[in-house]
């Protein structure tokens, strides 16, 4: 693809209007409400002129605080078609993380639901770059104008000409979940996600026509591009783990759902309800689980609930790269799963078409340049780094994490992305997932990387989880193995713990795991519910042991 072509994002739309007018693009159950793509594409470009006429127009940074609703599909649309760059900052990353984002990505415009109005000023966000406001809804006491009165000044029809974007032009910025560290906003270009979109489409085999179930309100935006109906569930999506199972059972029954997106954990939720009612989901062509590995029990449970030969993908990636790598249930339960469960990492499969994988010597200083030397060997573990069109270029106003992250390779006048992952290729050239590099134990005796370490654990039938801290001097850290078990276990305490410790003599690389904490309820990221926060593990085990 030439630098000089037009690429936007938003031009699937009115490419999907034209093909399939009268199908349905979103149904909300919720409201019984049902858009075709010839309604959401007629409602975007009456938006975006509306946009225009507000000042929101190409290059300004916009942030979108909108429920998913039929107007968060048609604002995005709309931005990305008057090449304005939506800022999407998730929420659930609380108060002081918020404040950061928007100290970091100096938007120029607002548009958001009164709530997030209301909480824009009583926190002070934004308010030295602000000068656009825009609320879906009812405007109370602020400034600027609502979407209603922008649609009733454009009442046409006539199709708006999206902006002339570039491959390499910006096209959004996505804040990462601050799973390890601050979030930062990584800067997509219209071709990342044009290459996104095709990967996507090709790994998993989608095709128009499709029913999607999306329950991370970002993956909702894929469904439009690829052709699908996108059904909204009826749930918080701050909260999968928390998700009511019987909703969206329903939603795949009765809408035909032909593929949906879950985290492990509203996957393990609904895998649960399932088994427990006997539920069959027929129509399901394929599930896909993000955000974490997915533990095998968690994806057998599930897989009993679909046809025959159907599976559950779980793709690697992260915000700054996806996908980068896909594997499907049936491998993992026919062969993987043993070797994770003995200590030998997640298994994420190989990298998708287009993508250049490499694993290197791990280290916390920056690599300048890319070099051969730096590969480590097959079957040694080091950090994981990628090349390739959905691999986005940097960080928004964070030259420093650019610096730590990104490798040039002026062999190809590209880059490599530093994951911040540790793992290792096997010989049949599958890349096994051993956890954050942020996260190594590095003790006295040696390394010890999460994943492995955490998994032996994970076998136990009243484990629901564990998650491997260190404690004490850099260099010369304690492993301590924090223990959640599966909700309403009474166990003896003492006993569960000469158990998990035996299981630590068992095997070669847990010997130094010597100190067990049994945690109620581990924190989690709010985006999966799935990423355990190590860090705070770390502080509250030192806090224990004092």
């Amino acid at each position: 693809m030439h630098n000089s072509e037009f690429v936007n994002i938003a031009a699937h739309l009115p490419d999907m209007a034209r093909r399939q007018p009268d199908a349905a693009a979103i149904i909300f159950p919720k409201q019984n409400r049902r858009m075709s793509f010839l309604e959401l594409d007629r409602l975007s470009d009456r938006i975006a002129r509306g946009l225009i006429e507000a000042g929101i127009c190409r290059g300004v940074r916009s942030v979108l605080m909108v429920t998913p609703s039929p107007e968060f599909f048609a604002l995005t649309f709309a931005l990305f078609k008057v090449g304005a760059v939506p800022v999407l900052i998730d929420p659930g990353l609380g108060i002081k993380n918020l404040k950061k984002c928007f100290a970091e990505a100096q938007p120029h415009a607002f548009i958001g639901i009164p709530k997030a109005h209301l909480a824009r000023l009583l926190f002070g966000w934004g308010k030295e770059s602000i000068r656009t406001w825009l609320t879906v809804g009812r405007r109370l006491f602020w400034e600027g104008s609502t979407l209603a009165e922008l649609l009733d000044r454009h009442p046409e029809e006539t199709p708006f000409t999206p902006a002339p974007t570039q491959q390499d032009d910006v096209a959004a910025i996505l804040f990462t979940s601050g799973s390890t560290g601050a979030p930062k906003g990584a800067v997509y270009s219209h071709g990342n996600f044009a290459a996104q979109v095709e990967a996507l489409r090709s790994v998993y085999g989608i095709e128009p026509g499709e029913i999607d179930l999306p329950t991370f309100p970002l993956f909702a935006l894929f469904a439009p591009a690829l052709g699908m109906t996108a059904v909204i569930p009826e749930m918080d999506f701050t909260r999968p783990g928390s998700v009511n199972a019987a909703r969206i059972v329903n939603a795949i029954q009765r809408y035909g759902v032909t593929t949906m997106f879950g985290s492990p954990a509203l996957i393990n939720r609904v895998g649960r309800y399932g088994a427990k009612h006997q539920v069959k989901l027929p129509t399901l062509r394929r599930a896909i689980s993000a955000g974490a590995p997915v533990p095998a029990a968690v994806l057998e449970r599930f897989v009993g609930l679909l046809n025959p030969g159907v599976q559950v993908f779980t793709p690697y990636g992260a915000t700054e790269a996806l996908p980068v790598c896909s594997i499907g249930s049936s491998e993992i339960l026919g062969s993987t799963r043993q070797i994770t469960d003995a200590g030998g990492g997640v298994c994420v499969g190989r990298p998708v078409e287009g993508i250049r994988l490499e694993v290197i010597e791990i280290t916390d200083d920056p690599i300048w340049q890319w070099d051969e030397s730096l590969r480590v060997p097959t079957g040694k573990i080091g950090e994981i780094v990628v090349q390739g069109e959905q691999v986005t270029r940097g960080y928004y106003n964070r030259p420093d994490a650019d610096h730590l992250s990104k490798i040039a390779d002026p062999e190809t006048g590209s880059f490599f992305h530093r994951m911040g992952d540790l793992g290792g290729r096997d010989e049949q050239g599958r890349v096994w997932f051993c956890g954050r590099k942020s996260h190594r134990v590095e003790t006295s005796a040696g390394l010890l990387f999460t994943i492995p370490c955490e998994a032996v654990f994970n076998t136990h039938p009243l484990v629901y989880r564990t998650a491997l801290v260190g404690v004490g001097t850099p260099g010369e850290l304690t492993p301590v193995l924090c223990v959640e078990l599966e909700k309403g276990v009474k166990a003896d305490r003492k006993t569960l713990r000469e158990e998990l410790l035996t299981i630590a003599r068992d095997h070669i690389h847990t010997h130094a795991i010597e100190t067990i904490l049994f945690h109620p309820a581990f924190p989690v990221d709010i985006r999966h519910n799935a990423k355990i926060f190590r860090e705070k593990l770390a502080v509250w085990a030192e806090r224990k042991l004092r």
